[in-house]
């Protein structure tokens, strides 16, 4: 079997507190990586390394680590990354996703398919990501494995199929019932579960065994043809058939088993790593990686996940280090070498890789190659942030992008003495290229520095790193919603700047149109959608020279980013630059840039702007006797109440409510419902600010 055969890279994704950590750390101590098992809730967790991930009890960055794992008598190699559940760091899930084979989804036993299940399920969705279920937490108190299973057909519409069924729940939880081989585990406690005993069905199980393992092989029939055949002719089927047809089904997408478990009582755990063996895909039997050439965009080109194919990988991940940065790679055709040159063709720069580590969470390994469908870290790539392709020089080819969310709240911050204000800079600029979800600028009027991020808990966390790991003193202001610009229709206008009064004047002069213009759009066009801006060059005849045409784009770009009506960026646009004329001596650079500006912002005037917030997926879940107070309270904060489901005694709200009355919402909610509700959020999109509240956001002063 080859090496690559013998590899799975993959990760280990839900909603927050499903279990996820925990798995990972029993993955760890079972396949022999770790000696002790870490435990969350004791801050001993060997992914969670970070202070603040100990001290919070979260998964804040995504960890990536290596281990072995021998499944009847081959040694396999697996590629683990542990991913954040809280919706503050989705971007840390987007990103593992990008580059992963397979993923293994958890859930909560008792809670089924939660609001943040579904956000990573559609993230894997969208990078075509095979995935195994594991329900977790079956020892918990009304943990119901067939309600869970229901809700992963329900709500994520997605074809689960149980290879397993669970011996007991709740408190009388105490093993796994395998479908395909019709046998009964159970982990026994005095080895951490290390130990596994294989016994028979019990008896008041077996009916039902049956008849799950009957739904099983026909699922398994529709697979496979020959399968199908079968199973009319009502011959058996055996083990090894439904597995290779599952395995096939797997990772086409056509089917997703479905393991169950306990991590925290150590049940199940050797068998979903089993299963990550027999139905997630090798490197080899993903689709080849897809990228385009330098030169022309519009021409496609492949790679194969061959050691002996020209080298090509991308970055995923930034972490600075005392050390030196360490940029995670994936590795996807070719061999990389200790000290060998290679291509951003991203950023057009050659970079030396000085050193190779495979990581196991904080740890590394020094390696002195690494081959494809390899994960690893490397030292001395300065120039490269996520998302960035590298490869061989001799054959560029740029692999396709990751898309990171727009930020949805901001907060001032100043450093608090003046030995603060040069840290703080370089503070920024390591932390804004750790994480592509962060942003900050300095603003102009108020002499503040803007810090932008995906909710208050991002921003806190960023705040205590700058304080705690950076050493920078900073005084931070109240949190604030980042509000967007947008044009409502489509105009023309022109922008001229003159001035000619003796000597060497400047002359610069465009005509632009300006109309909504959405990702979909520039996509099916092929235009660069860089800062939700794209810009189109219609000048014939040569009324504007050639090297005057960036200038132009540059002031359009620039007023985009700074807003017009109230400095917030504006979203969604395409200029189009129709129209122009310049002077022989006067023209230059910057007055075609000033001549821009003064274009988009009449332009845009023209066209109509309006105000922008970012409106939040809001999902509640209350005790039944305060859902009146929930749902009054919801709608005061001038929320759209979508949804409203029973589950058991407690009901489910789903509502679109805008962030800026969302904060401080956690509080209110304690205090309606006696601690008792609970809530998770996430951004869903941008939608007009009614035209009284934009009003006394844009006139602040005047109330």
């Amino acid at each position: 079997m080859a090496l690559l055969d013998r590899t799975r890279n993959f990760g280990i994704c839900a909603h927050i507190d499903a279990g996820k950590t925990t798995v990972s750390e029993r993955i760890l101590y079972y396949t022999g990586k770790t000696y002790k098992i870490g435990e969350v809730h004791e801050g001993t967790a060997t992914m969670d390394f970070l202070q603040d991930e100990q001290e919070r009890g979260i998964t804040i960055q995504s960890a990536a680590t290596t281990c072995l794992w021998t499944h009847n008598g081959t040694e396999y190699t697996l590629n683990l990354i542990d991913t954040p559940g809280h919706v503050d760091f989705t971007i840390e899930v987007e990103r593992s996703l990008r580059v992963l084979d397979g993923a293994v989804a958890v859930f909560d036993g008792k809670e089924g398919v939660e609001a943040q299940s579904e956000t990573v399920w559609r993230q894997a969705d969208r990078y075509n990501v095979p995935r195994l279920c594991f329900i977790n937490k079956m020892d918990k108190l009304g943990g119901d494995f067939y309600f869970s299973f229901n809700s992963i057909h329900e709500r994520l519409g997605a074809n689960a199929v149980a290879v397993q069924i669970p011996i007991g729940s709740g408190p009388t939880f105490e093993g796994v019932i395998d479908l395909l081989g019709m046998k009964a585990y159970y982990f026994l406690e005095e080895d951490m579960g290390k130990k596994v005993e294989e016994r028979e069905i019990p008896a008041e199980l077996l009916d039902l065994a049956k008849e799950w393992r009957q739904k099983l092989v026909e699922k398994a029939a529709e697979l496979d043809d020959k399968l199908t055949e079968k199973f009319l002719m009502e011959e058996p089927i055996s083990a090894d058939e439904i597995r290779a047809a599952m395995r096939k089904g797997t990772i086409a997408q056509a089917v997703f088993p479905v393991f169950c478990g306990a991590a925290l009582q150590n049940i199940g755990v050797q068998k979903i790593i089993d299963g990550i063996i027999d139905y997630l895909p090798n490197p080899t039997e993903r689709p080849e990686i897809v990228g385009t050439d330098v030169r022309d965009k519009t021409k496609k080109l492949t790679r194969p996940h061959k050691s002996d194919a020209p080298f090509s990988g991308l970055v995923f991940k930034v972490v600075s280090d005392q050390h030196g940065d360490l940029t995670y790679c994936r590795v996807y055709s070719g061999t990389l070498e200790k000290g060998m040159r290679v291509l951003n063709t991203t950023r057009n720069k050659r970079e030396i890789v000085s050193r190779i580590f495979e990581m196991h969470a904080k740890d590394r390994i020094p390696r002195e190659r690494t081959d494809a469908g390899d994960i690893v870290a490397l030292v001395g790539v300065k120039e490269s942030i996520t998302g960035d392709t590298l490869c061989d020089p001799d054959h560029p080819i740029v692999l396709e992008r990751m898309d990171f969310p727009e930020p949805v709240i901001s907060m001032s911050i100043e450093p608090a003495t003046s030995a603060d204000k040069e840290k703080l800079g370089n503070a920024l600029t390591t932390i804004r290229r750790e994480d592509p979800s962060f942003r900050s600028h300095f603003d102009e009027e108020t002499g503040q520095t803007i810090i932008e991020g995906m909710g208050e808990l991002h921003l806190d966390i960023i705040t205590t790193k700058l304080r705690r790991d950076m050493k920078v003193g900073v005084n931070v202001g109240k949190p604030r919603v980042a509000y967007k610009e947008a044009i409502q229709g489509k105009a023309e206008a022109r922008g001229t700047h003159k001035k000619q009064t003796g000597g060497r004047g400047q002359f610069g002069d465009c005509t632009i149109t300006v109309e909504p213009y959405t990702k979909e759009q520039a996509e099916a066009e092929e235009l660069d959608f860089e800062d939700q801006v794209a810009f189109v060059n219609k000048v014939v005849g040569g009324s504007i020279p050639k090297e005057y045409i960036p200038s132009v784009e540059d002031g359009c770009r620039a007023t985009a980013k700074t807003g017009i009506l109230a400095g917030f960026p504006l979203l969604g646009v395409k200029v189009t630059l129709i129209d122009g004329s310049y002077h022989d001596v006067d023209s230059s650079q910057i007055a075609f840039e000033l001549a821009g500006i003064l274009a988009m912002k009449e332009a845009c005037r023209r066209a109509g702007l309006q105000l922008l917030e970012p409106i939040m997926k809001v999902v509640v879940t209350t005790p039944d006797e305060f859902l009146g107070p929930v749902v009054g309270d919801l709608n005061r904060r001038r929320g759209i109440i979508m949804d409203t489901t029973q589950r058991g005694n407690a009901r489910i709200v789903t509502a679109e409510i805008p962030l800026s009355e969302m904060f401080g919402y956690v509080t209110s909610l304690r205090g309606m419902s006696q601690g008792r509700a609970s809530n998770v959020m996430e951004p869903l999109t941008y939608r007009p600010v009614p035209p009284n509240i934009a009003k006394a956001i844009l006139e602040p002063d005047k109330k």
